[in-house]
């Protein structure tokens, strides 16, 4: 794993040891910022399940304004702070080991940017959907990005929420979820 461009452009990432982490492939990483492209610099970033951190930290690296992290393994969370120093992007990072469904109901404000992506065998991510909605987390006009086996189908979405497009990559999809701007609940 590497940092793609940004600030800190190729620099390697570690991971956890262990079956732990399923990092996001390169090419899926290359693909969700070429996406996103125009939606990081200046923004909030929040990384659920950030196993590595590669995704917050890229987000980091090109411009967002912070990134908190969150993975409820302590062995994750230590990588995590090992890559942003390797990066030298820890000024304005926040690392939270703790279970990403009580993060989200602690009441942690407003995001521009969420990246999702936990495990494929789990609910976990039909449930972390419906609580950014619920705790309404994305900022107006935010971007939720979540990796998802490509059998998954998302949780239909009240307003101010919505579900954008879909992006396919073998047996992974990548799914946005948006806030509409100028819109509250």
């Amino acid at each position: 794993m590497r940092i793609i461009t940004g600030t800190a452009r190729g620099r390697k990432l570690a991971a956890p040891a262990g079956e732990e982490c399923r990092p996001t492939s390169d090419r899926v990483k290359e693909s969700i910022f070429s996406i996103i492209q125009f939606d990081i610099e200046g923004r909030r970033v929040l990384d659920l399940y950030a196993g590595s951190g590669q995704l917050g930290i890229e987000a980091l690296s090109r411009g967002a304004a912070s990134a908190v992290f969150v993975d409820q393994s302590k062995a994750c969370a230590a990588v995590i702070r090992e890559n942003l120093a390797h990066a030298q992007l820890e000024t304005n990072a926040s690392v939270r080991s703790q279970e990403a469904l009580s993060f989200l109901a602690s009441g942690p404000g407003r995001f521009d940017l969420v990246f999702c992506d936990p495990p494929f065998s789990t609910d976990l991510l039909r449930k972390t959907i419906r609580r950014v909605a619920e705790f309404d987390i994305l900022a107006e006009g935010g971007i939720m990005v979540c990796e998802a086996g490509s059998d998954f189908n998302a949780p239909a979405m009240e307003e101010p929420y919505k579900t954008g497009r879909e992006y396919a990559y073998g047996s992974r999809k990548i799914m946005l979820i948006h806030r509409n701007a100028g819109e509250t609940t």
